[in-house]
């Protein structure tokens, strides 16, 4: 398949890394440059967005925008990876009168916007050149500082409770970074317990959602077939499409391709925020807004060839 430029909007299985969905993507599209953008758990579902192609370009612009996910939080027991693969470390008979529909809304309320959070030992995070569940596995704890994200929203749907715990599932919209399984585990906290990730799966990422997510295996069965795979891919000025766009005259196209300073007469956005520049329906490049005397301009950071 040549000339392949676009994003694949994955829907993850369980049991694969987000590399090995890589792997699979690259060898049924016959291309060597893909890359994801948000790595999901082996054991977490769901919207993976895969760039092909030029759209690899994308993936640092892709990657920093909000996701949303489905959680199953299970109140009474703490694992040592924070979700249900881990062995179980802590286990509390919960009071399940205690958990009702009013407290855990009240106690999602108080998570909303920045919070402070402290990355689980079992991530890919790098301390001092080292992977932290690298040192995990080796039995090793060690001090994380934390970081800052952001929780947009917290939706409840249920509360179900059974043999001395309770599982509560809720939707989750969060910034990049955002460990679901920490959030669990805080939240537990809060209410007086130990708590765990259960279930995990992602509904949203960035502009792409579940329900133009493609399984893994519909791809591999109508590449056994024949079929285009192409047809899937989202192009990448509709990928794109979340940023302020700008059309620049016919006898600009040349001068924006070459790299050059463009003027943004019109323009209402804010000094260094990201814009596409456009011919027509056809993406030019990625551009920086900044302030000159004259005043708004575009710099530009990625500028696409005329085939994407």
């Amino acid at each position: 398949m040549s000339n392949v430029n676009g994003v694949l909007v994955v829907d993850k299985p369980a049991g694969m890394t987000s590399h090995d969905c890589v792997s699979r993507i690259r060898r049924l599209y016959g291309t060597k440059k893909v890359g994801h953008t948000g790595t999901l758990d082996p054991d977490v579902t769901g919207v993976l967005p895969i760039c092909l192609g030029q759209a690899t370009r994308l993936v640092e612009y892709l990657q920093e925008l909000p996701k949303r996910y489905d959680v199953v939080m299970r109140i009474g027991s703490s694992t040592t990876t924070e979700d249900a693969s881990g062995e179980v470390i802590e286990q509390k008979e919960v009071d399940i009168a205690s958990i009702t529909k009013e407290r855990v809304e009240e106690l999602f309320q108080s998570f909303l916007g920045e919070i402070d959070q402290v990355p689980p030992m079992y991530s890919a995070v790098k301390v001092n050149g080292v992977r932290l569940y690298d040192l995990a596995r080796e039995g090793t704890v060690i001090e994380r500082q934390s970081r800052k994200v952001t929780i947009y929203e917290l939706t409840l749907h249920d509360i179900s409770a059974g043999d001395g715990v309770v599982d509560v599932s809720f939707t989750c919209t969060c910034s990049k970074g955002t460990y679901m399984r920490t959030l669990c585990v805080d939240l537990g906290r809060v209410l007086g317990y130990p708590a765990h990730m259960k279930l995990l799966r992602r509904i949203k990422s960035g502009p792409f959602t579940e329900g133009e997510a493609i399984p893994l295996q519909v791809l591999e069965e109508q590449t056994a077939n024949g079929e285009d795979l192409s047809r899937h891919l989202v192009s990448i000025p509709q990928a794109m499409s979340f940023m302020p766009a700008f059309q620049v005259k016919p006898e600009r196209v040349r001068a924006v391709r070459n790299g050059l300073v463009t003027a943004l007469p019109g323009v209402n956005v804010e000094e260094g925020s990201l814009i596409c520049l456009f011919s027509e329906n056809e993406l030019l490049g990625i551009h920086r807004v900044c302030r000159g005397e004259k005043g708004l301009f575009a710099k530009a950071e990625k500028v696409f060839p005329s085939e994407v």
